[in-house]
């Protein structure tokens, strides 16, 4: 990047160089403001759902599936993982992602991540919308004339990138269970994506 300035600044384009990275500034604060507004906005409400004890309800309708997904996960992280999905099911990345983390150290044990970890980064990246709240805002803000024209499409790119990324980490949980993979020799899935550190003598 400093060799492109210098370079520009000096040898091509001087004035356009300098015009550049004062439009490029002026842009990344405009969006910046944006952003934060948009967050603003979506993290009042989630104060609001945890204040009317919304997020119990949510955590109860998600609970079957969050039981079946991440077994073995106490009720506080399984209830911060149905806030997670129902952030992002409403389009909320910004409220979904303080969630996201909160649950991910609940879930980690020291410095390997686990399947359940795993499942559920995956999860949470390819994330279902049915409303995604923050691409139509920046869509509205560019100048979109029909900025919710992505709803469908978003919804089935969502649904199915997030039923092939758990129908990947089953499979692999299965394939690579501690009897199976210690019998062939095999590392678990958990130390493949995340491997402990070698010390060395």
């Amino acid at each position: 990047m400093l060799f492109g300035i210098i370079f520009f600044s000096i040898f091509s384009d001087p004035q356009g160089a300098i015009n550049a990275m004062l439009t490029g500034a002026k842009e990344s604060l405009t969006l910046s403001v944006q952003l934060c507004a948009i967050y603003a906005l979506w993290l009042s409400v989630l104060e609001l759902v945890k204040a009317c004890h919304i997020d119990t309800l949510i955590g109860r309708f998600f609970a079957p599936v969050c039981g079946k997904l991440f077994p073995n996960e106490d009720k506080t992280t399984l209830d911060l993982i149905a806030m997670n999905f129902s952030a992002n099911l409403l389009g909320m990345g910004g409220a979904a992602t303080p969630l996201g983390i909160q649950a991910i150290n609940r879930m980690s044990k020291g410095d390997v991540a686990t399947d359940n970890t795993i499942l559920f980064t995956i999860i949470n990246t390819t994330s279902i919308q049915l409303i995604p709240a923050t691409v139509i805002a920046l869509r509205a803000s560019h100048g979109s004339v029909t900025p919710s024209d992505i709803l469908l499409p978003s919804l089935i790119t969502t649904t199915v990138t997030t039923l092939v990324g758990i129908l990947c980490c089953l499979v692999l949980r299965i394939a690579r269970k501690p009897s199976t993979s210690t019998r062939r020799g095999i590392p678990p899935l958990s130390t493949m994506f995340c491997p402990k550190r070698r010390t060395t003598r």
